[in-house]
């Protein structure tokens, strides 16, 4: 549990956005005579009708929608509130907790405290806003395994003791990444003062009720992800891709999920995933807009649950779209020809656009920012709303063709098939970045290209703090790394995607940086390290283009260090940053800062 000390930590109470007031709008949960919940707001019944994600918050009010999710608090927030209290919506605001696959340890003093911090003033900045419902600490941070990190959930109780004697206004939820291993069990044990179990469930959706009893859960519950299910929970199709159904088959699915969590008397709603457009696994699979905002049928089948009707001028429908013969490995360079079925149910007139891109496998599990996959525009040779002829580029390995009809009235429709060709795969290089970019240290809200996720040698003697205080050079924190034993070697890398050493597709083109700057210190002076830029070599499809390194022996006051990358070829970098050390007889401690490539 963390200490005493923590609970006195203050942080300044920031001024607060333009729709909030003096005297809070309350929410709280109600307990039924039969045993079950209810959520309250101003004294009014609430059931969570919403989704998560970044699309338009007018249209999700249009369609029936009371509520949206957020995962983290940053700049925008206070935007995001005013504009949904204008729309009549309401907000379970997602504050983000540290996941160890991302560097982050429950045991680090430093990191620890600062997330306190953090939400201590995240909350006096807010609590007081319109259109709060709730506040959700946290988000998947127990893992995919067990989840059973005793100090996760207890750093969990203390947020959520902490933000109940700040707002008493509002419940407390936090997520979890479904509910098996012990996570129901360590919910009921160690977090007293959450009050909802909120739960992301894909494929099991419409099981969640029966698994939730029958492994202890007493507790009101939220689903706050749902969708088809996931490519983890997929079987692979032909050449272990998998395939994806028609935004027009996914509508069935959706109306089934929100069904099943509806019935339920432990449930207080359900928010759908997602709202906007995500790279994840493909280009379409949980989006339920196009990136250009149009709805698809996903958004529509939510709406008829939310309002019990359909909505006006629905969405293009997509009964068939397939490969003209058959579908098996192609030669480089052949033409194809597809078929496409579809219609509109009003006869609006369709748009019709084709793409190809390459198709990359991955697990995507965890909902990390995806790179696109390339795009090969000058394949599509023929392309109409009754189907397409496409030239397959001369590299091996597989590809997605999709298909996108728009009924120009903010209706739409997607569907895609995957296709392999004969040969030796190409990785595909890094998607390209603005320069300069801060790989590591500098602002700690800014987005996460890179994280600390690959550890190497004596992984247990080694501490990472992202967040330490400790005499900064630049901005209000730095990294810090503790080599607690005398003896033994360690290094960690910050890899894009988390956790990867090549085998997945992913990383940024860098090309046009000339240099990598740093700033660094030893703890007493006289510490020795290696620092480098891509680590991944050759023996590994997805390998760094460039990989420099230098030997360094650091001061006790800060000093700039650079990596000279000009004249390299900088266009697939999957590892952004690394450092490996050595003891030499004692524990030591080294920090770091603005890890920039310019």
């Amino acid at each position: 549990m963390i200490g005493s000390a923590l609970a006195n930590l203050h942080a300044q109470n920031d001024s607060t956005g333009s729709a909030q007031q003096s005297n809070p709008i309350g929410s709280k949960i109600v307990k039924a005579e039969d045993g079950g919940f209810s959520l309250s707001v101003n004294g009014k019944a609430f059931k969570v009708k919403g989704a998560g994600g970044s699309g338009s918050l007018s249209l999700l009010a249009e369609l029936g929608g009371n509520s949206i999710r957020t995962w983290g608090i940053d700049e925008k927030t206070g935007k995001l509130l005013d504009e949904a209290q204008k729309n009549g919506l309401k907000v379970t605001l997602g504050f983000w907790l540290g996941h160890e696959r991302h560097g982050f340890s429950y045991e680090n003093f430093e990191q620890v405290t600062k997330q306190i911090s953090d939400l201590r003033a995240a909350v006096e900045k807010y609590k007081n806003h319109p259109a709060l419902l709730m506040w959700s600490i946290g988000n998947e941070m127990e893992g995919f395994d067990e989840g059973d990190n005793p100090a996760i959930w207890m750093h969990i109780e203390h947020c959520a003791q902490m933000v109940k004697s700040l707002d008493p206004n509002h419940p407390i939820m936090t997520v979890t990444a479904e509910i098996g291993g012990r996570k129901v069990e360590a919910m009921n044990h160690f977090c007293p003062s959450v009050d909802i179990h909120g739960i992301n469930s894909y494929g099991g959706i419409t099981s969640v009720a029966e698994r939730y009893r029958k492994a202890g859960g007493v507790k009101p519950y939220l689903i706050t992800e749902y969708g088809i299910a996931g490519t983890w929970e997929t079987e692979p199709g032909k050449w272990g891709m998998p395939e994806e159904l028609s935004s027009t088959a996914k509508a069935t699915f959706y109306k089934d999920a929100y069904a099943a969590a509806d019935k339920d008397p432990l449930c207080l709603g359900s928010y759908a995933f997602t709202w906007g457009a995500k790279q994840e696994a493909s280009a379409t699979w949980l989006g339920m807009l196009l990136p250009s905002g149009e709805r698809l049928a996903t958004a529509d089948a939510v709406s008829e649950m939310w309002t019990g009707k359909p909505v006006e001028n629905q969405c293009p429908r997509i009964e068939l779209l397939t490969l003209v013969g058959e579908n098996k490995v192609l030669e480089p360079g052949a033409e194809i020809k597809f078929a496409l079925k579809a219609s509109d149910p009003e006869n609006d007139k369709l748009n019709v656009h084709w793409i190809l891109t390459e198709d990359w496998k991955e697990i995507a599990e965890g909902g990390d920012s995806r790179p696109s996959p390339p795009k090969f525009p000058e394949s599509i040779l023929e392309s109409s709303a009754a189907g397409a002829k496409i030239k397959m580029p001369d590299g091996g390995g597989t590809y997605r063709v999709y298909v996108y009809l728009k009924d120009g009235n903010g209706g739409a429709a997607t569907a895609n098939l995957s296709l392999k060709v004969e040969g030796e795969r190409k990785a595909p290089l890094g998607s390209k970045i603005k320069l300069p970019l801060t790989i590591t240290g500098g602002d700690p809200n800014a987005k996460q290209l890179f994280f600390s996720s690959g550890w190497m040698g004596d992984t247990d003697k080694m501490k990472l703090s992202l967040d330490s205080q400790e005499n900064p050079k630049i901005g209000k924190t730095c990294l810090k790394l503790e080599f607690t034993e005398p003896a033994g070697w360690g290094g960690i890398v910050w890899q894009s995607p988390a956790g990867d050493w090549g085998d997945q597709p992913g990383g940024f083109d860098f090309t046009g940086a000339k240099k990598l700057t740093f700033w660094a210190r030893g703890g007493k002076g006289g510490e020795t390290a290696k620092f480098g830029f891509g680590i991944i070599k050759e023996d590994k499809l997805h390998f760094d283009t460039t990989r420099e390194e230098i030997s360094v022996t650091l001061k006790s006051e800060w000093e700039k260090f650079e990596i000279p990358l000009e004249g390299k070829n900088l266009r697939r970098i999957k590892s952004g940053f690394y450092l490996i050390t050595e003891a030499k007889g004692l524990p030591f401690e080294f920090f770091v800062d603005e890890v920039v490539a310019e």
